[in-house]
């Protein structure tokens, strides 16, 4: 499984990324389908509040790709908001086989 991690104007801490990738491992393991993940992490309006936006993409091979968009205020909450509507995704796919 491949994970490609991109910041849009701005650097990245180390400590986002490590955070970012150990939860995509845990959902990794819950479905082995996973082939590549896309995250895009961006500062929507610096000024307000609630300004955090996560676009995570999954490629599933035989599903195509799902999406899940979050914004919050710290990226942390937006990729844990993201992921689990990845989850419930992936939970709908795995009842329809």
């Amino acid at each position: 499984m491949e994970v490609r991690i991109q910041a849009i104007h701005f650097e990245i801490a180390e400590r986002l990324e490590a955070f970012i990738n150990k939860k995509i491992e845990k959902l990794a393991r819950r479905n082995e389908t996973i082939s590549d993940v896309d995250v895009n992490l961006r500062v929507v309006k610096p000024e307000t509040a609630m300004n955090k936006e996560v676009v995570i993409k999954v490629s599933v091979p035989q599903h195509g790709e799902i999406v899940a968009t979050k914004t919050a205020d710290t990226f942390e909450e937006a990729v844990d908001l993201a992921l689990e509507a990845i989850d419930r995704q992936l939970e709908k796919l795995k009842q329809k086989k």
